[in-house]
């Protein structure tokens, strides 16, 4: 042992350059961002523009040309059938809330039940349209996964009402069933409706919507996971596993 102290290195270690972006590739990039804010702006405004649009293509023909402000303005007022629509949708309903609003539907309804084709057609879409907007009912106000189509694989579904009537019936000697919607992807509007055991459906907390836009997305876009809800899974987890303890 010399005490002397170790040699230094002769020559300086090897320095990674840093990777320098192309004028190419920071262009894309660019682009890209631009695109992902732009894009989900650009067809939000599309398609009101075209609700719009289709909504005054209806109604407008419809207003006398003195109150219609197209025909004394030197411009089109774009959205002037929507505010008549809806004011008009608002008397209506006005109307049909009284004794002679009433009587007055009852009396359309007897004519219209007694067209045949004509009859069943207008009885499912009231039907429909009660059904889907009718606050008080509980259609669709949750999401819930099961097992589709086969053991082991999961899909999302919307939960929307107890079985009523025949069907009910006939599967009241199986198990305790509840009717849900099976949407597809990346359409929602489509699907199936099925018929399965209250107990293979696991319901979820997050909203009918933060639901639709997974199933829209391809699950590429996954709603918030809230620590409350996280906590609430992992306390009923335990509890289910005690259950299990104890039964053994």
């Amino acid at each position: 042992m010399t005490g002397a102290a170790d040699p230094q290195p002769s020559e300086d270690p090897i320095r990674v350059k840093p990777h320098r972006i192309g004028f190419m590739t920071r262009l894309r990039n660019y682009f890209l961002t631009g695109l992902v804010i732009a894009g989900p702006i650009g067809i939000t405004l599309w398609l009101t523009w075209s609700f719009i649009q289709w909504v005054d293509g209806w109604v407008k023909p419809f207003v006398p040309k003195g109150y219609n402000p197209d025909t004394y303005l030197p411009f089109p007022v774009p959205g002037f059938g929507l505010i008549v629509a809806f004011i008009v949708l608002s008397v209506l309903g006005f109307l049909a809330a009284n004794i002679a609003g009433r009587t007055l539907i009852s009396y359309g309804e007897f004519l219209v039940g007694r067209m045949p084709l004509v009859r069943n057609l207008y009885n499912g879409l009231k039907q429909i349209f009660q059904t889907v907007l009718d606050e008080r009912g509980s259609s669709f106000k949750k999401a819930a996964i099961i097992e589709y189509p086969r053991r082991g694989m999961w899909a999302i579904v919307f939960v929307s009402t107890s079985p009523k009537g025949e069907v009910a019936d006939r599967l009241s000697d199986f198990a305790e069933t509840i009717a849900v919607f099976l949407p597809t992807t990346p359409n929602p509007t489509s699907g199936f409706l099925l018929y399965v055991p209250k107990s293979d459906v696991i319901e979820l907390a997050m909203s009918v919507e933060d639901a639709a836009k997974l199933v829209i997305s391809a699950g590429l876009v996954s709603p918030d996971y809230p620590k409350a809800v996280q906590d609430a899974i992992a306390a009923d987890r335990r509890a289910r596993a005690a259950r299990l303890a104890g039964d053994a």
